[in-house]
């Protein structure tokens, strides 16, 4: 049968909302900006948006039938072909070819999507999975964007805020941890309306007791670990850690400079004070796990990251969100972008889980102790490219999306991944340690 009406316009308003933040992320930067790599670990965002219509034409238009014929664009736009370090060598069209080319591939989708069957038997097109899959496919390419336009050389990129971070609220003691008692969980899902494979399938894990922060690690936390001489304490870091930090010489997150007596820090066109109750962000795995070994602590593991933001073992049932089962609004998390930096903490009270864990969703994403790998009875679904060629033990795992991400991809059971040297990620962390008691 057709595709029921209100769902058709549900995909329609989605795919206009999902361009029309795209298109006002990059207003106001120059061609040559869009166009020239900024650094080595971001590609060209004129690419990014070859890319995006390229992506959206594979699967809306020739794929769109079930029929899967490609699973990644063959050409200039295949990010395997062409990584990310040698994009800005890649001859790109005009920014007004790629804009006519999004919209070109724009006109298509809508008039193949208007005759649409949406066919209970094929997984691709049931309940309109394949249309959320690139509606978030570009949600994920805009936060790619503006981790590119921070790391902008010259002019900073004036980002386009309509939001003000609130001044919090809730109270919380940073450093506070808060216990799970331990038993059997569920992890994963098993939604096929817009989870990815990775994702799934839902699957039972006995965890043990654990103690986890109440608090994502705050600004003010992260100073006193800088002060106390954290990255000269060689004792502190891994093997791979000291490697890393040897060879990038950092000494303070990201975009941190200390200037007359302050740490100061720069979010896009605004360098201000660092706000010692906000969460630390731009962080690498192994600056994360250098300050839980000094705190006696640890990073957790993604099952036990999951299961303090969602499981409820009063009721021993699992909820979507730490609030509960009701998507993201504005009132719930720090998401969709504009507010361009994070909140303090307590600004989301309803931000908290069954077990008292605040700000699970959105502000920072969190590095967790787990390497990328797929689940227990791992299906690869619609194509490979997407999670199964990055499993193994080079990436880790963060969760939780952060103030960049949409609240479309801010799932609970979302996985993302990343090398645990990057800090241009708008990264955070929570320590965790056994519980013996």
């Amino acid at each position: 049968m057709l595709i029921e009406d209100h769902r058709h316009g549900q995909l329609i308003e989605a795919l206009a909302e999902a361009r029309a933040r795209t298109l006002l992320l990059i207003s106001g930067v120059a061609e040559e900006d869009l166009r020239k790599q900024h650094s080595p670990l971001m590609g060209p965002i004129l690419w990014d948006l070859g890319h995006i219509a390229e992506f959206e034409y594979l699967w809306l238009v020739l794929n769109q039938r079930g029929r899967i014929e490609f699973g990644e664009m063959p050409g200039l736009y295949n990010p395997f072909e062409h990584p990310r370090r040698v994009r800005g060598s890649l001859e790109l069209p005009t920014l007004e070819a790629t804009l006519q080319h999004l919209d070109d591939v724009r006109r298509q989708v809508l008039a193949v999507l208007d005759s649409t069957d949406f066919f209970p038997d094929d997984p691709l097109l049931r309940d309109g999975y394949v249309y959320r899959m690139v509606i978030q496919h570009e949600d994920q390419h805009q936060e790619t964007m503006l981790q590119t336009l921070q790391l902008k050389q010259g002019e900073p990129y004036r980002a386009p805020r309509q939001h003000s971070p609130a001044n919090g609220g809730a109270e919380f003691s940073p450093g506070e941890m808060v216990r799970f008692p331990g038993g059997e969980v569920i992890i994963g899902t098993s939604d096929r309306t817009a989870a990815y494979d990775n994702e799934r399938p839902p699957h039972r894990v006995e965890l043990p007791p654990f103690r986890i922060d109440r608090t994502p690690v705050t600004n003010g936390q992260y100073i006193a670990f800088i002060e106390s001489g954290g990255y000269h304490n060689h004792d502190l870091w891994s093997e791979a850690g000291r490697a890393w930090l040897q060879e990038a010489r950092v000494t303070a997150p990201l975009y941190w400079t200390y200037e007359r007596g302050e740490w100061r820090t720069r979010d896009y066109d605004r360098t201000t004070a660092v706000n010692p109750d906000r969460p630390v962000c731009h962080v690498s795995y192994h600056e994360a796990e250098a300050y839980a070994r000094w705190q006696g602590k640890r990073l957790p593991t993604e099952e036990e990251w999951e299961a303090a933001a969602t499981w409820d073992p009063a009721a021993n049932r699992k909820c979507a969100y730490p609030w509960g089962d009701e998507p993201p609004t504005a009132v719930d998390a720090n998401l969709d972008q504009l507010m361009f930096t994070t909140a303090p903490i307590g600004s989301y009270p309803r931000n908290t889980s069954p077990i008292g864990c605040y700000g699970m969703i959105g502000d920072v994403w969190e590095w967790t102790a787990t390497d990328f790998n797929g689940y227990p009875g791992f299906r690869m679904f619609p194509y490979p490219e997407y999670s199964e060629v990055f499993f193994g033990q080079e990436y880790k795992v963060l969760r939780g999306g952060s103030w960049a991400t949409r609240s479309r991809v801010a799932r609970s059971t979302f996985r993302n991944w990343d090398y645990p040297i990057r800090r241009q990620i708008f990264s955070g962390f929570r320590c965790a340690r056994d519980d013996h008691n």
